[in-house]
């Protein structure tokens, strides 16, 4: 749980690197915040160097999961979304997309329980796989050919603090360090005549709630979460600060709503 801990603790710093930033913005010295500029600057690169990679993620899922205007919207939390063909030079959802894999989506919210993912069984030479990402952009694990290989199976994923039995018919339970994460589905597209092939697999691709996968009764819902607007220019100005903080506090174990 080292990144979390960390994560909390660079907040506090992000948000005193954003009241610096603040300060300057307005003239004032920086020894009225107890700070020199040298060390001012220090807690700002530190923060800004810690926080990056998280707000350029959260752009994603904003992007994905959160904004249903976007022309990158894909869906909401905890299902699978599939794109049913080759990614071109228009599609800028990440920086360099594969056009031999189409692509499935899921961003999960595993505060209110984990999700079990299932991956079908398939030809044993074609590649597929699930890569999985938490809010800090770390790849904690990866499902299908690469570290499961092709046979399929469910894998039930966990936020940080559970800790379940693994239950029936799963074949392993992965925990993610935050309560929000990424799972970015590849599948092989060996030609063009292959791709209703790869479709009939992407259609297999299946997200749930653990009750859902049990046949429970689910748990009370998560919290809604006011989710700040994403804006192009956020990681060149001081409200990039907020925004990690932001983020810190919604990948902590324990959750409480921002409304």
């Amino acid at each position: 749980m080292k990144r979390a801990i960390l994560g909390r603790q660079c907040g506090i710093a992000s948000i005193a690197a954003a009241l610096l930033f603040a300060g300057y913005s307005t003239g004032k010295q920086p020894q009225s915040v107890g700070l020199s500029a040298s060390d001012a600057r220090a807690v700002a690169k530190d923060a800004y160097i810690y926080g990056f990679p998280m707000v350029v993620n959260y752009q994603t899922m904003y992007k994905q999961a959160i904004d249903t205007m976007s022309k990158d919207y894909r869906g909401p939390f905890n299902a699978v979304h599939s794109s049913k063909s080759v990614a071109t030079p228009d599609d800028k959802f990440v920086v360099t997309p594969n056009s031999d894999t189409p692509y499935s989506y899921l961003w999960m919210d595993l505060r209110a329980e984990p999700i079990v993912i299932s991956m079908p069984k398939i030809e044993p030479n074609r590649y597929y796989t699930t890569q999985l990402v938490d809010l800090y952009t770390y790849n904690f694990a990866y499902l299908g050919t690469r570290a499961y290989g092709n046979d399929g199976g469910n894998f039930l994923i966990v936020g940080p603090g559970w800790n379940g039995q693994t239950p029936e018919g799963v074949q392993v339970v992965i925990h993610s360090e935050t309560q929000f994460a990424y799972g970015l589905f590849r599948t092989q597209l060996f030609n063009p005549a292959d791709l209703p092939k790869v479709n009939k697999i992407q259609d297999q691709y299946k997200a749930q709630p653990l009750s859902a996968f049990l046949h429970q009764p689910a748990p009370a819902s998560a919290a809604p979460v006011n989710w700040p607007k994403f804006t192009e220019d956020i990681t060149t100005t001081p409200a990039m600060f907020p925004l990690v903080q932001f983020l810190s506090s919604i990948s902590a174990t324990s959750f409480e709503s921002t409304q």
